[in-house]
């Protein structure tokens, strides 16, 4: 077994969230996560004993940002070992190897025999053959469909998802008819969904949604507004980087 030790490297910095209740090492010049991540951590709804999957891990960030949720186990796939042994580092660094499980593995090559109740993912947003790559493999595996598609993300979830389970995305609102023509062609339905406005009156940079098998109709949550009109967050905005406990 490779040890993996949680020490900052010359590569690497360490950065604290939720008013420094989780800590996370980054590579300085490798992929790096941005705002989604904490909207979506914030956006997901757990429940005391529920087993948790997440596809596509990065660093670990959202699984970390969980960790002040209830729930039994998280079980995190990644495909890229690099960030893959990154999130166990932050796993141990955050002392949480009880609760979540870092597995380098190509998720469509995952089997767990098992469902699970929840299901979230941050996929890569950036459809193939769109876009400008970057000089960093590991930055375009994590922003562009590389690797796996929407498709196929949905489909796995399908799979590994129980009856009356749920599944949480955060997704770009530009590709926001796609997210949902490609849901119903899984039989996934929209349960909620929340839009993500920069600004008030501005269009949506982003869409989260809740999904799941169950659901008679959409509910439409009131839109999430990042910024006040002198530039600065919003209150609400402010208490999910914070760490707000629902």
């Amino acid at each position: 077994m490779i040890e993996v030790n949680p020490q900052v490297r010359p590569d690497e910095t360490l950065d604290t969230f939720y008013k420094g209740r989780i800590l996370v090492l980054q590579r300085k010049n490798g992929f790096r996560f941005s705002v989604d991540a904490p909207l979506l951590a914030d956006f997901i709804k757990i429940k005391e004993g529920e087993e948790v999957l997440e596809i596509g891990s990065g660093c670990g960030i959202i699984s970390l940002l969980l960790s002040i949720k209830p729930f039994k186990h998280i079980v995190a796939l990644e495909v890229q070992p690099g960030l893959a042994e990154l999130a166990k580092r932050n796993v141990m660094l955050n002392n949480l190897d009880g609760r979540i499980t870092i597995i380098q593995k190509d998720f469509r090559e995952y089997h767990p025999y098992r469902k699970f109740d929840v299901i979230f993912s941050n996929p890569p947003y950036i459809k193939k053959n769109t876009g400008f790559l970057s000089p960093l493999p590991e930055k375009n595996i994590a922003k562009h469909e590389l690797m796996c598609s929407l498709e196929e993300i949905l489909v796995w979830t399908k799979t590994w998802l129980k009856e009356t389970g749920r599944a949480y995305f955060i997704f770009p609102d530009q590709r926001r008819q796609e997210f949902e023509e490609e849901l119903a062609r899984q039989n996934l339905r929209l349960r909620s969904k929340r839009l993500v406005l920069p600004r008030e009156n501005e269009p949506p940079n982003f869409m989260l949604a809740e999904c799941g098998f169950q659901a008679e109709t959409t509910v439409i949550l009131p839109p999430l507004i990042l910024f006040g009109p002198e530039g600065k967050y919003t209150a609400e905005a402010e208490e999910i980087f914070a760490g707000r406990e629902k």
